[in-house]
């Protein structure tokens, strides 16, 4: 099956603004009483309610674009400002009640609440009636649990407007899968009149898909990730704040399996006791699964200790492993916060977690939205250690960004768990873009940054993917350029395209060695690319995801994305504007071979 190929329609408001830098420091601030977050709520709600109304009532005036239509309900998931003036707001339709799978939307306003255009992820009118439904929501379930292979949960009914049609369906959520190695929680969508297994999807975005996997076996490599020394001196634990009482913030130490010996922000509980929990980055924290296959954060164990120094820089300590993932999580939050004003994976001030020895015998390392953290295994067979590297926290939690804006979902996912398709493939490009980021903004002399992804799995080919060349990459077979054949591509060799047109837009084409790496990206014309630099292609693609990207956006439409962000951030004249459409076309991604609306 596949997404229809909706174009975006918006108009974006042309006003050029300085990008925002990508240096910054951690930041700290004491957690926010209980009367300062109902007063910041009540501003809140009178500051956006007139934009949020506003949008609704353009979206049913403009009802030829956004698809709303009688019975339709607009639940806002997101508002957004600009200081440029425009105004965003990011909805969820919903119609006689029930869901719309690819119901998404984005309306966009002037300053003056002034109509300028929607992106849709749908943009048809739907058409159901709960009492069509053929089959029970008893069956359903039993389809679904029978298509996933675990427990099936509750049956909703939804309406599916996913490939240019509208179904009546049932939504079914489906954990212990034995598709996933019986661990996983899977999304079911059976159709409420015929019966028939509309899609079904793994909930978790595993770093290594099934793919590259069975490609290691076949090749019998053995994936051994490389750590760092511990020549780095131990640093100085002891207290910084909330002397006279507990809990306290904290200065200690991680000893970290890849990033060498690392500050980290701790809670005191009490004399000599200390908690990986971090109270100046919205109380985040790691915790210990014991093995478990638990997607609830309460079912970890919290871990503690008595020195503030975790871990020891090896396996033989499980806290080495804690170390690096509070480490990169941290470090995450941080480059989001201090980039983009971003408080927190969700931008709702709420805690980034994860949970490190997960369950036995998995090798690989995903965020989970079911959890909303991150889940690291401990290595299987083949791969001999945590997966718990800065490159690979950044890019899975990037993944969580994703679910909090676009929900770019893959097209289609076949029987071993692969996903195809350009929304997925441009999700996994998102978080390989801003996992590099991540590297860059730590700046960690034992984790270099570059513009490679996974340089520290100890892979033959010496990285997994790489931004410059993506061809590169033997493993995954990925892809440089667009074609008509990147519709029916694993997620992560088509990532490349979009990957690419990073690249190229931030750096440039041709030879360069930048941070001691040497790179030499091509283009499909043959023609040179001049970049703008990290800090202002890096600004474009997160304006893009955040305002202009919905759950189906492909390439073509990224494109038009980018083009509306770089108007937006230096307008429609300016060199960042036509540089993006050249590093488009520099991966043969242009307006004049955009496909018609499938």
């Amino acid at each position: 099956m596949r997404r229809p190929h909706i174009r975006s329609v918006a108009v974006a408001v042309a006003v050029a603004t300085a990008a925002t830098g990508l240096a910054g420091t951690a930041f700290a601030r004491p957690a926010p009483s209980t009367a300062h977050k109902a007063a910041e709520a009540v501003r809140t709600a009178a500051r956006t309610a007139p934009v949020v109304n506003a949008a609704r009532a353009a979206a049913v005036a403009h009802a030829d674009a956004s698809g709303v239509g009688t019975g339709d309900e607009l639940r806002v998931q997101d508002v957004m400002f600009d200081p440029e003036g425009g105004r965003h707001v990011r909805f969820q339709r919903a119609h006689s009640g029930m869901p719309v799978l690819g119901g998404d939307l984005v309306v966009h306003l002037d300053r003056q609440l002034a109509y300028t255009g929607v992106t849709t992820a749908a943009g048809q009118s739907v058409q159901a009636t709960a009492s069509d439904a053929r089959i029970t929501p008893r069956q359903a379930a039993a389809k679904a649990a029978d298509a996933a292979e675990g427990d099936a949960g509750t049956a909703e009914l939804v309406v599916d407007a996913r490939d240019g049609e509208t179904a009546l369906a049932y939504r079914v959520t489906v954990t212990g899968s034995a598709l996933d190695g019986a661990s996983g929680t899977r999304t079911v969508v059976v159709d409420a009149v015929t019966g028939e297994v509309r899609s079904n999807t793994p909930d978790a975005d595993e770093f290594l898909s099934p793919k590259l996997r069975k490609a290691l076996r076949a090749r019998g490599e053995t994936v051994a990730p490389s750590t760092s020394a511990q020549s780095a001196p131990g640093l100085l634990a002891g207290i910084t704040s909330g002397a006279s009482g507990y809990p306290a913030t904290a200065r200690g130490t991680g000893k970290t399996l890849f990033a060498g010996s690392v500050p980290l922000t701790t809670t005191q509980t009490s004399r000599g006791h200390f908690q990986l929990k971090d109270p100046t980055r919205y109380n985040t924290e790691t915790r210990d699964a014991k093995g478990k296959y638990t997607e609830s954060f309460g079912g970890g164990s919290t871990i503690t200790g008595t020195s503030n120094v975790w871990g020891n820089g090896s396996t033989s300590n499980r806290n080495s492993a804690a170390a690096d993932a509070q480490y990169g999580i941290t470090k995450t939050l941080d480059f989001y916060k201090k980039t983009f004003n971003r408080s927190g994976i969700a931008n709702n001030g709420k805690a980034a977690r994860a949970m490190v020895h997960w369950g036995r015998g998995v090798g690989n390392a995903f965020w989970d939205p079911a959890c909303g953290c991150m889940l690291y295994g401990d290595g299987d067979d083949m791969i001999t250690k945590p997966l718990v590297v800065l490159d690979v926290t950044g890019h899975e939690l990037t993944h969580g960004v994703v679910d909090a804006t676009a929900k770019l979902e893959p097209t289609y996912v076949d029987r071993d768990g692969n996903q195809y398709g350009e929304p997925g493939s441009l999700n996994e490009s998102l978080a390989d873009i801003f996992g590099s980021n991540v590297e860059f903004f730590a700046a960690n002399a034992k984790n270099p940054p570059n513009y490679l992804l996974g340089e520290k799995l100890g892979l033959k080919q010496k990285f997994l993917r790489r931004l410059d060349h993506p061809s590169l990459d033997k493993l995954e077979g990925t892809v440089d350029y667009w074609s008509k054949a990147t519709y029916d591509t694993e997620v992560h060799a088509g990532s490349g395209v979009s990957s690419h047109a990073y690249y190229l837009l931030a750096e440039g084409s041709g030879k360069k060695k930048i941070g001691g790496v040497s790179y030499d990206s091509p283009t499909y014309d043959g023609g040179a690319v001049k970049g703008i630099g990290r800090a202002k292609a890096t600004a474009v693609f997160y304006r893009a995801l955040t305002r202009y990207m919905v759950s189906t956006t492909d390439f073509h439409d990224a494109r038009v994305a980018t083009l509306n962000a770089a108007r937006d951030l230096y307008g429609a004249t300016s060199t960042e504007y036509r540089t993006v459409d050249r590093a488009w076309a520099a991966v043969n991604v242009k307006a004049a071979n955009t496909p018609a609306p499938r």
